[in-house]
């Protein structure tokens, strides 16, 4: 009877471990994510009053306001594309190299990433009015908040969805690209309507992916990995962030 207490203590003592253990490291995604949004949003602002002037150029933006040498060569020069789609390669570059870095280096790489995400979406600030991309945010963030919590929280197994959402995400990103040459305004409607469900669901599949891989991982309890976990967590949950703001802006947001 003293060695059944003994193990039960045992194994309850591991448990309430593994759960200060989850919500700590739960923070620490959370946070970083939080510090990347915060990077990109001063970034974006910080980049489109730059490029902006009253003084008039030969770029004309409208409403009395001309891009400057800089502006012209963040959004009309062939810059542009690089910065389009600089994110995109980064982020793929941080798969491959994550194993390879230390994890304060992933964090720095993030941050970074974060900055030229920021670079990428400062154009939003002049096509959109600061009052919708504000309240675009909020209800983003708790749409975001809802969902990554239900995805915590919930019994379902929702791994399952993980091959269909990741089909569906390559089919918009080609779609995307598509519709850059097509310029057709109801295939940008679908692709924003796809969009919020598709990142909507990745939000909380996510959320729940990041939670178990700690609980399979955390018996080793490997500092270093739960660190680098944390980070791509994350990173993770910044992208599904921002994709499911960019998309809800074209349904929410007022053009200037």
């Amino acid at each position: 009877m003293a060695n059944y207490r003994t193990v039960n203590a045992g194994a309850g003592t591991r448990t309430a471990e593994i759960d200060q253990g989850l919500r700590a490291h739960m923070n620490k995604v959370y946070g970083t994510m939080s510090v990347g949004l915060v990077i990109t949003g001063l970034a974006a602002w910080a980049l489109a009053n730059l490029s902006v002037t009253g003084t008039p150029t030969e770029y004309a933006l409208g409403n009395g306001e001309y891009l400057t040498g800089l502006g012209y060569a963040l959004y009309a020069s062939p810059l542009k594309w690089l910065i389009m789609f600089a994110p995109l390669i980064m982020v793929f570059a941080f798969g491959a190299v994550i194993n390879r870095l230390s994890a304060a280096a992933a964090q720095t790489y993030f941050y970074l990433y974060a900055a030229l995400m920021g670079l990428s979406l400062s154009s939003i600030f002049l096509v959109f009015t600061g009052v919708s991309i504000a309240q675009t945010f909020f209800v983003t963030a708790g749409a975001f908040a809802g969902l990554s919590l239900w995805g915590y929280t919930t019994k379902k197994d929702i791994s399952g969805w993980g091959s269909f959402l990741i089909m569906g995400v390559i089919g918009l990103i080609i779609a995307s690209i598509v519709n850059i040459f097509l310029a057709s305004s109801g295939l940008a409607f679908a692709i924003s309507a796809i969009g919020v469900l598709i990142f909507a669901a990745l939000t909380a599949y996510d959320t729940q992916r990041i939670k178990t891989d700690y609980i399979s991982h955390a018996h080793a309890m490997d500092s270093e990995w739960l660190g680098k976990a944390a980070i791509m967590g994350a990173l993770n949950l910044y992208l599904d962030f921002i994709n499911l703001f960019m998309f809800l802006l074209q349904f929410l947001g007022n053009r200037e």
